[in-house]
């Protein structure tokens, strides 16, 4: 079992996780004076007046960033800290009780891993990780960790509120492009509900190694807590790499490859990545909504015209899938596969 978070505190950052000097964070420019777009759902009442005005917000988000924070959310705040409580708790346990529920076989549904699966050239990525399927609760909850002892518990309590704030988001979207408010339900967001808990312990040298490579989401939707008030999660725009403030109890949302394909490019899916820090551990949550796998995805009909033709062909979410781990998660590897030549 290889882990960062094994207790033992690195002074030296070890030569496989040392990425060539090219390929190193400090080589791409970050801009700190561009900062993601902060909406407020009013406390998941979107009714009234103020409707009009968050859906162009979320749209506008979408169509220039790929990337927005909400606040006021509905999901109770008291719950995202016991989640982000659960999960700092589980990587900080023994190295013992972690064993349990670590493996590198992706076809698990629940593991605890390090790194990757896109290392380059055998370089790790300074980051643990637990992943595991959580929607429906009911079908999966069993093979949930049991320790720590609230985990299931709160999981379980945790992923209803984000799927249906998900649900609400993905209504305002289909709003704000023309389309019928349940456009993304069914198939394009009824695959099982994945979760990525991630953690990123301190690292000697930042410099050298990354947490996490740049990379598009494969699914519809991200919806992201950053439990730390350390800075880690970077998104591309307009060549450089802008930091994402952590706001307390909000979620970070980006749309994933599929939601820029079923708009034909209207919204967009942006490269991200994580850098790491000398000083404390971070940790995100990430909940990923995801298609079923045999759902067809394509342009949406109402978005193409002779002016305005398909940019994609149709293809399933299975082929889609693996076209991604062909292209080691590339965002135009991965889109060539799928792209109309002009």
């Amino acid at each position: 079992m290889e882990l960062l978070s094994s207790g033992v505190a690195l002074q030296t950052v070890p030569e496989k996780y040392i990425f060539p000097a090219h390929k190193r964070p400090a080589k791409e420019l970050v801009d700190s004076s561009v900062a993601l777009p902060v909406i407020d759902l009013r406390g998941g009442r979107l009714q009234g007046d103020g409707r009009d005005e968050i859906v162009r917000e979320i749209v506008d988000a979408g169509k220039q960033f790929g990337f927005f924070q909400v606040v006021n959310h509905g999901v109770p705040e008291q719950l995202i800290e016991h989640m982000v409580g659960v999960s700092e708790e589980l990587f900080n346990m023994p190295v013992e009780e972690k064993a349990k529920y670590y493996s590198d076989d992706p076809s698990i549904i629940c593991r605890l891993g390090s790194s990757t699966p896109y290392d380059q050239n055998g370089i790790r990525y300074w980051r643990d990780y637990l992943k595991l399927v959580c929607y429906p609760v009911e079908e999966f909850m069993h093979l949930w960790p049991q320790k720590p002892d609230k985990f299931r518990e709160v999981l379980a309590k945790y992923i209803v509120e984000v799927r249906e704030l998900a649900d609400k988001l993905l209504r305002l979207i289909a709003e704000g492009l023309g389309l019928e408010q349940d456009y993304f339900s069914g198939g394009f967001s009824g695959g099982q509900t994945q979760m990525n808990v991630n953690y990123y312990p301190p690292c000697p040298d930042p410099s050298l190694t990354l947490g996490l490579l740049p990379h598009c989401d494969r699914h519809l939707i991200t919806l992201l807590v950053q439990g730390t008030a350390a800075r880690g999660l970077q998104a591309k725009f307009e060549g450089k790499w802008i930091p994402v403030e952590p706001i307390r109890n909000a979620f970070v949302v980006n749309f994933g490859h599929q939601l820029e394909i079923i708009t034909n490019g209207v919204l967009r899916s942006v490269e991200h990545r994580a850098v790491t820090n000398t000083s404390v551990a971070r940790l995100s949550i990430a909940s990923l909504i995801m298609p079923k796998t045999d759902c067809l995805i394509a342009p949406a009909k109402s978005l193409i015209n002779e002016h305005n033709p398909p940019k994609y062909k149709s293809f399933t979410f299975e082929e889609f899938l693996s076209a991604y781990n062909a292209a080691a998660a590339n965002r135009e590897g991965v889109l060539e596969y799928f792209k109309i030549e002009e």
